[in-house]
């Protein structure tokens, strides 16, 4: 079947090798609110719209038992709400640290559209998390036809919408000739809810969390048992591939015997 559209989620995929920048957010915003959280606690819910994500946060038991501690009752609706709105500067100052493309990634949706096939994206940052990210990636040579952001459907994450909502504005369809590319596996639950092929991202994002450097730094045994668990964590969500960054895309296409003259 001819490839027609590849979706791609943004952090840990194709920025911010380690998908560092909201685990840096949520750690401050909830510091800042006296409940301070680890870096696991922040990553359990990864790939979230960052309102919904705060609400999962905030139901843990451990996270809700501090809070009533530190606030004297349980967390509730205009809590999260108040985490959210101190949450966007701290997410937008982190998301423009954080916003180097991964190696491949430019080149890889290049030539993609160069071969006609349309590049969508989508993502739990807000559109105003999103606004310095854009053009920081369009200078490294990364421009996605759609770019579709947390609030902009009824639903986020692991619904469907946001992806659908790609694939209208591209245009592509049958949804068995699209991808979904994403590091989190509420991300390939996305994709598998869409009906599209999904390809998980093992190395470069929330699975393990660590830079490209720090990921290098490793011993060459615990960085392949790294990669290895978090490729299991991607496939148990539903990716039909996992590869280690998006430059290994071309591979993964030819394996689902998808037709692209993009990766001749």
């Amino acid at each position: 079947m001819q490839l027609k559209a590849v979706v791609f989620d943004w952090a840990g995929t194709m920025i911010d090798f380690g998908s560092r920048a909201p685990v840096v957010a949520l750690c401050r915003a909830f510091a800042a609110a006296g409940v301070p959280i680890d870096e696991t606690e922040a990553r359990a819910d990864m790939g979230r719209a960052k309102r919904d994500h705060i609400a999962a946060l905030l139901r843990m038991p451990r996270i809700a038992r501090a809070w009533a501690v530190r606030h004297g009752c349980a967390p509730g609706e205009a809590d999260g709400d108040r985490l959210f709105a101190a949450i966007d500067p701290m997410m937008r100052e982190a998301a423009r640290d954080g916003a180097t493309l991964i190696p491949g990634a430019a080149a890889v949706a290049g030539r993609l559209q160069a071969a006609g096939v349309a590049v969508g994206s989508c993502t739990g940052y807000t559109r105003a998390m999103m606004a310095d990210i854009l053009p920081l990636a369009a200078a490294q040579g990364y421009r996605p036809d759609c770019v579709v952001c947390a609030g902009e459907t009824a639903e986020g994450r692991p619904s469907p919408l946001m992806l659908w909502k790609n694939l209208v504005e591209l245009g592509a369809w049958p949804v068995e000739a699209c991808l979904k590319i994403d590091d989190a596996p509420v991300g390939i639950a996305e994709g598998r809810a869409a009906g599209v092929w999904t390809v998980g991202v093992a190395a470069s994002g929330n699975g393990i969390g660590l830079s490209e450097p720090e990921l290098s730094a490793l011993p060459a045994t615990e960085r392949a048992e790294r990669i290895d668990a978090s490729a299991a964590m991607l496939r148990a969500a539903g990716a039909h591939i996992v590869i280690d960054t998006v430059a290994d895309l071309p591979d993964a296409v030819r394996r689902l015997s998808l037709s692209t003259t993009a990766f001749d």
